[in-house]
């Protein structure tokens, strides 16, 4: 299948962020009308300024108060230049414009990256296969980035193999699927009756996720597949950037979409769709994104990586601190040069008040969550080895892998556990945990080929 064709990783030139073509991503040009420019530095450089003078200060006392045991300046800067100094300043750290990008943009706006000796420089990218790329050729140092595209790129099948390494997680939940509202007139509402609609009236139907190897392709499939619809047989599978999703559902190039917010929110703002289900639905607290990048560089500059963790980490506990700490992010990172839509969009769901764009609404016991008292942000192994379980589900690994071993080889555990002692963040005891997902079953990672071979819908 096309969708699981391993991505070419040829290096690229150095773009600006909203430099990408239409057609260099397969699409028309009127296929992203709307979609405004992503920054400019002087844009950039001022907003962040001027966030600072007013948020770190606002954000160093909220954390004070909220018994974090962090005076600015003085334990920060006694690491930063002892025997631990980062090795470089400036560290380039790529973020596609979605909510989940929050704790990377807010280290360098609130700038509790200088606290640790290190300068994230925000490099906002148009796609994940842009931002696969950098990170291979060296253009960025860490990104944002999906579970998925980093254990692809480990095992060769999202680019050219290359040794990764997952710093921490940094966000579970907030992500989910779309139906077009010419679905939902038709009494396609969630996977049920999508299965039923699909079956009544035969017809190609086309379903989008952002990376092939990526959690958005993982969360669609298993949600399908608990309907008993096999996404590779059953369906056409393409791969949209997640800012260019609703503008390709408006001009009827999908049934339906697997993204990130604010973009499943944003598609019922503008009433191009309804929210069928969301990816807390199929794996309650799943892994989403991580900070990731090149083993490399991890291994030639840990304490910069470490400093890097401690910045974002602070920045996930700061938005998961207080109300009036996510309004503030929510507010921050909708503007142009970040996410580049309405404050209202982002803000509803991060707060955890949900609609469906048909009437329904609910406050959902799992949303986006950033810290949770540093329960999200440990890099569980058991988080990876069950991307791996669908890899092999899906076709995309022939033969089983020693599937804890890669996840050892990825995962920075002590790296992660060095800057969360820093901080005084708790971390699980246990790399693995223990999850049941939609239909019912527990994943704990003790037999991840039985797992991954249990499944009745698969390649």
């Amino acid at each position: 299948m096309p969708a699981f064709s391993p991505i070419p990783s040829k290096p690229c030139p150095a773009l600006a962020p909203d430099s990408a073509s239409p057609a260099a991503n397969g699409l028309a040009a009127g296929q992203i009308a709307g979609l405004a420019p992503a920054t400019d530095a002087a844009t950039h450089s001022g907003r962040r300024n001027a966030l600072r003078q007013g948020a770190t200060l606002a954000g160093a006392a909220v954390l004070a108060t909220a018994g974090t045991g962090l005076l600015p300046g003085l334990r920060s800067m006694a690491h930063a230049q002892g025997s631990d100094r980062p090795e470089i300043e400036e560290v380039r750290v790529g973020f596609i414009p979605l909510t989940d990008s929050a704790s990377v943009i807010m280290a360098s706006v609130l700038g509790l990256d200088r606290k640790y000796g290190v300068r994230i420089v925000l490099s906002k990218e148009a796609s994940w296969a842009g931002l696969r790329d950098k990170l291979l050729n060296g253009e960025l140092h860490l990104a944002h980035s999906l579970y998925g595209l980093i254990y692809g790129l480990q095992l060769g099948l999202a680019g050219a193999r290359t040794d990764m390494a997952v710093l921490m997680t940094l966000n579970q939940n907030g992500q989910g699927m779309t139906l077009s509202r010419q679905l939902a007139e038709r009494g396609a509402v969630d996977v049920g009756s999508l299965a039923r609609l699909m079956a009544r009236e035969p017809r190609a139907y086309t379903f989008a996720q952002t990376f092939p190897t990526g959690t958005h392709a993982m969360w669609l499939y298993y949600w399908l597949a608990s309907a008993g619809v096999n996404a590779l047989r059953d369906t056409r599978v393409i791969t949209v950037p997640p800012p260019q999703m609703v503008a390709n559902m408006r001009v009827g190039n999908m049934d339906g979409f697997c993204v990130g917010e604010p973009w499943n929110h944003r598609a019922i703002v503008d009433r191009i769709g309804i929210t069928a289900a969301n990816s807390q639905d199929v794996w309650p607290d799943h892994p989403e994104k991580v900070l990731g990048g090149r083993l490399d560089f991890v291994r030639r500059h840990p304490n910069t990586a470490r400093a890097v963790i401690m910045a974002v980490l602070e920045a996930s506990r700061w938005i998961d601190a207080s109300l009036q700490n996510k309004l503030q992010m929510a507010e921050t990172i909708a503007a142009r040069p970040y996410v580049n839509t309405s404050v209202d969009v982002i803000r509803e769901r991060i707060l955890g008040r949900y609609q469906n764009g048909l009437g329904r609404t609910w406050d959902d016991p799992h949303p986006m969550r950033f810290f949770d008292g540093g329960a999200v942000n440990l890099p569980y192994l058991s988080d990876g080895m069950w991307f791996l379980t669908q890899f092999k589900r899906w076709g995309l690994l022939r033969e089983h892998p020693n599937y804890l071993q890669v996840a050892q080889q990825i995962n920075q555990i002590e790296l992660y556990r060095q800057a969360a002692a820093q901080l005084k963040v708790s971390v699980p005891r246990d790399p693995m945990r223990s999850s049941r997902l939609m239909d019912g079953v527990v994943w704990n990672g003790r037999d991840p080929a039985r797992y991954a071979d249990s499944f009745a819908i698969k390649a």
